[in-house]
């Protein structure tokens, strides 16, 4: 199991990072490959077809928009204007394999995928703004990633997506230094 899924971090904003990234890499621009990024996470089977994952595809990009938001005042403003147009139903539900409830949305029983996924995320998004009271999201520095990522951190804000990544960019810095 991801170790992302063994500590008190949040869950719910991963699934949106690695969602956004699948779809930005290709790996989840199919159906299945949505679908995958959903299962592994805890979610609902969708049942996607070309349209629904094209709609997830475009859901996925108005996520991407919010996480590339570095303002928090800008940030709200977008969560709010989301909140206003796909409000979340939050309810109590314990994570399968866990002990503790989590807080997650839910849609109506007839709601479509990619309404479903922006309830989750304005839920989870504004949680996490109004706990730590800065974008604690990123894009990834490193030259030719461009990965989305989460900030759990609690001192300096988080550059890269990966150890990997801030590895490789330390150690070409430290190349470049010697020569």
């Amino acid at each position: 199991m991801d170790q992302r899924f063994t500590d008190d971090n949040p869950r719910g904003l991963y699934f949106l990072a690695d969602l956004v990234n699948a779809v930005q890499d290709g790996s989840g621009a199919t159906p299945g490959g949505l679908e995958a990024v959903v299962e592994a996470h805890g979610g609902p089977p969708l049942g996607l077809t070309e349209t629904t994952a094209r709609e997830m595809r475009e859901a996925a990009a108005v996520i991407a928009a919010i996480l590339d938001l570095d303002d928090e005042d800008g940030a709200a403003e977008a969560i709010n204007a989301l909140l206003d147009q796909y409000p979340a139903r939050p309810r109590l539900e314990r994570v399968p394999g866990h002990r503790r409830w989590s807080l997650r949305a839910t849609a109506p029983h007839d709601a479509q995928p990619a309404r479903w996924l922006l309830s989750t995320a304005t839920l989870a998004l504004a949680l996490w703004l109004s706990e730590r009271g800065y974008c604690a999201w990123g894009r990834c520095s490193a030259p030719g990633c461009g990965r989305y990522f989460i900030d759990t951190g609690r001192r300096t804000p988080q550059r890269y997506c990966s150890t990997r990544c801030g590895t490789r960019v330390r150690v070409a810095a430290h190349r470049d230094r010697s020569r």
